[in-house]
């Protein structure tokens, strides 16, 4: 009997964790078709691949093709690229809401996001607080599974620079020894490690998961 095989769905292809997720993706059997969800075409040579452009304004455009078995929300900026907090609180927020909304409808099985480590959405912190209002709200659509991850500061090579995250990155690594225990989570974690947990979330049965960093980093290594 063979082996059943899924549909994909991504978003946020181009960016650091959406990017290893696709190319993860792509070479796990288990998945055939793969729908990246992009602002422009990005260069994934393989038969599995499919993509779809659109304005994030205008996301009603492809809803009907919003439609499988595992969506993978990889979207996230920061204040200072989206240019304004309301930008910002779009992005991360209201879109995410509105992608979860039109994957419910479209009965998508698993739905997998990242968020932060800190998210919380009575949190003082904007950033923290939009992520944590986010989780609330894809909480309220109907998945067989839907993952929520909360990694720490991600590693990894960015087409874009981040200046303050890069000297976070070098500092980190003077502290890292010292982060254990309880503090592990805080531990900064490559993108890579994020989007294989991804996966694995994907494929688990029915259920509500959160993994902040060091529950992902377990999950990948057992």
């Amino acid at each position: 009997m063979d082996e059943k095989k899924y549909t994909a769905i991504v978003f946020g292809a181009s960016g650091l964790t959406g990017h290893f997720v696709t190319e993860l993706l792509i070479a796990d059997p288990r998945y055939d078709h793969i729908k990246l969800f992009i602002r422009k075409e990005l260069n994934f040579p393989s038969d599995k691949v499919k993509q779809y452009v659109f304005n994030s304004d205008k996301l009603d455009v492809v809803a009907s093709e919003v439609t499988g078995n595992h969506l993978f929300c990889c979207l996230g900026t920061t204040i200072k690229k989206a240019g304004s907090r309301e930008v910002f609180f779009n992005t991360d927020h209201g879109l995410v809401e509105r992608i979860a909304q039109i994957a419910s409808f479209n009965k998508v099985e698993s739905f997998v996001v990242i968020s932060s480590l800190g998210a919380n959405d009575h949190s003082r912190n904007f950033y923290l607080n939009t992520k944590g209002k986010m989780e609330e709200s894809i909480k309220t659509f109907s998945f067989n599974n839907l993952s929520i991850v909360r990694p720490s500061m991600l590693m990894g090579i960015r087409r874009e620079r981040r200046p303050l995250e890069e000297v976070s990155k070098v500092l980190s690594k003077v502290v890292i020894p010292f982060m254990v225990g309880s503090m592990r989570k805080y531990r900064p974690i490559h993108a890579e490690i994020v989007a294989r947990a991804m996966i694995k979330l994907a494929n688990k049965p029915k259920g509500i998961y959160t993994l902040e960093s060091d529950k992902i980093e377990q999950l990948v290594n057992d």
